[in-house]
């Protein structure tokens, strides 16, 4: 579609001659897929949806009690330094943004009072400052003010490194100033094409500055507040076991009116992902199961029991591999898989091509994941536009042999191949779960036809997406020399997904280890086209840039993508459930009701 048929389209939708559902098909139609085409809106002064489902209640209160199943259980509560999916979902009963993304991949307004856009002032024309009006009457738990300062606070908090807080890539290369009492400024300092990063979602999640200010920087570890939050969300806290349970009171002094319809909440981890989904689906003990990487077969049988239906939605979450190219076995400065440090024989770009042959994708998705997931070589899969077109991928046992015998690793007495002395033995960790349990199955087997050897080690769920400095066996430290998770895309636009692949934020020591590239594989092309994205105002060239990326590592065979996964849960039959693929499942709590 020519940019002038588009910019046809929006005066439509201005002058009200087009429906803003028939501009999205529109745009689906030609592949620009829903959050992209609601950027294209806001950036031409149309205002973005601000409703998400149709909230029916009337009143506040009366619903009684919300129970809701996390088997990966949730160990602390301070966003800021929440690396897990649980504890992100945890922290979101209690903590908001100033806005969240929707189903749709709009942005929703929570403590923000509006999206900002150019027709009301909020976005520059050089794409380097955005305003945010918050939502006035606003109080933390404890009754004091939500307001200016505390969104200026969040900003100072997360950008010390001395915090060293998970969210610090979305805070630490801006200016933040405050206008007034509920008015702030983020300064850029470049052109940003995609500022809906800071303050949104699971990054921008606000705690209270009168609570932590004297926490901020080497002290941050230090607040009782992590693990007692006093937010302004639709809950309030009453306790908290970490690994365990975690319970809140609807707050009768929420900010939108008639909201939330629960009494109380609890979220119950520990278990596993099949015993959550016959809970809720056979059993009816809770309304809601997150997170059901579950064979599919296994869910359709459930769903025959009546209490209740299979939840899936679209997202850009992706199981996949990470393949180590540090050395994981020898200690440097007092951690290891040190970015100095190179991996014994995984640093040979040949046995990691032969690894990515060694995976049966379609057996996976077929036999394994179903209605959970599509097969994939691209780490980035949604929106399409971000999707690259080039990577391919192959199942074959015979090339993975024919490469590791041109590379001159030769098989041993034992079958395993070896070469200077060194073994094509492997430790591959991932989480007790049942699909992956299975996927490491399917790839030890064709790991051996090939003459390599993999000992399959699984962690229980809680212990292996901790944000523990002090546990060995959380996914960001990668003792290991190889290991499978999903990766949740937190937002429609992929590039703070792929910070995880650039050289400034390696998973460290100095950093505890929340670094989001795990890897710890570097290339100076990532970075560079990386850093060219971040500035990049044209989205046809914006988009190829963050696509270079994802091929950059792809193609090096670090990240081996298995399943472009969708969000599967469970919810009672009587449940109305408010999910997003773009966040997490507590993303809008406070909208869900029960009929």
């Amino acid at each position: 579609m020519k940019e002038e048929e588009i910019r046809g389209l929006v005066a439509g939708v201005k002058d009200g001659s087009l429906s803003r559902r028939s501009f999205m098909q529109r745009m689906a139609a030609v592949g620009i897929m829903a959050p992209i085409a609601s950027q294209i809106l806001a950036w031409n002064d149309v205002a973005m949806a601000d409703a998400t489902v149709k909230y029916k209640p009337t009143k506040a209160g009366g619903g009684g009690a919300l129970k809701i199943l996390l088997w990966q259980a949730p160990t602390l509560l301070n966003p800021h330094f929440a690396a897990g999916t649980k504890d992100q979902i945890a922290c979101r009963v209690f903590y908001e943004p100033l806005a969240g993304w929707d189903k749709e991949g709009n942005l929703f307004p929570q403590l923000a009072a509006e999206i900002p856009s150019k027709a009301n002032g909020g976005l520059s024309a050089d794409g380097k400052t955005v305003t945010w009006k918050l939502k006035q009457g606003v109080k933390w738990h404890d009754g004091k003010p939500f307001t200016a300062d505390d969104v200026v606070f969040n900003w100072e908090y997360a950008a010390d490194p001395a915090t060293a807080a998970y969210t610090t890539g979305s805070y630490k290369d801006i200016k933040v100033e405050k206008v007034d009492a509920h008015t702030i400024k983020v300064i850029f300092k470049e052109p940003t094409p995609f500022w809906a990063d800071p303050f949104v979602g699971v990054v921008g999640m606000m705690v209270p500055k009168h609570l932590f200010a004297e926490y901020k920087g080497a002290k941050s570890r230090e607040a009782p507040a992590n693990l007692k939050p006093v937010g302004t969300g639709p809950y309030k806290f009453v306790e908290f076991k970490p690994g365990d349970i975690l319970t809140g009171e609807r707050n009768t002094d929420y900010h939108v009116k008639n909201q939330p319809q629960f009494d109380t909440i609890e979220a119950k981890g520990g278990g596993d992902a099949v015993s959550a989904a016959r809970a809720v689906l056979q059993t009816g003990e809770y309304d809601y199961a997150w997170n059901l990487q579950v064979e599919d077969e296994v869910l359709k049988r459930m769903e025959t029991g009546g209490r209740g239906k299979v939840v899936a939605v679209p997202a850009g979450d992706v199981e996949f591999i990470t393949l180590n190219t540090t050395d994981p076995w020898t200690e440097v400065d007092g951690e290891r898989s040190s970015a100095k440090t190179k991996h014994p024989t995984l640093s040979d770009p040949k046995v990691r091509a032969a690894l990515n042959l060694l995976i049966d994708r379609d057996s996976i998705e077929k036999f394994i994941y179903g209605r959970g997931g599509i097969a994939t070589a691209s780490f980035v899969n949604e929106p399409k536009q971000f999707k690259s077109t080039k990577l391919k991928y192959e199942f074959s046992i015979d090339k993975a042999n024919k490469i590791l015998d041109e590379a001159g690793w030769k098989k041993g007495a034992d079958g395993i191949r070896e070469k200077d002395g060194k073994k094509l033995k492997y430790v591959f960790q991932t989480s007790i779960n049942a699909p992956r349990q299975k996927t490491q199955a399917i790839i030890k087997q064709a790991c051996q036809r090939a003459g390599i050897d993999l000992e399959l080690k699984s962690v229980t769920a809680s212990v292996f997406f901790s944000s523990d400095v002090a546990n060995p066996d959380t996914y960001t430290k990668l003792y290991v020399d190889m290991e499978m998770y999903t990766q949740t895309q937190p937002q429609p636009d992929p590039e703070r997904f792929l910070n995880q692949c650039v050289s400034w934020e390696i998973a460290s020591k100095e950093n505890k280890w929340l670094g989001r590239n795990v890897s710890r594989y570097t290339d100076p092309e990532a970075d560079k086209a990386y850093k060219a994205a971040q500035t990049e105002l044209d989205p046809a060239k914006r988009a190829a840039l963050l696509i270079k990326v994802n091929e950059i590592f792809c193609e090096a065979n670090v990240l081996l993508p298995i399943i472009s996964r969708t969000v599967v849960g469970a919810a009672a039959n009587n449940l109305t459930a408010d999910i997003s693929g773009w966040e997490v499942t507590t993303w809008n709590l406070a909208a869900w009701y029960r009929s």
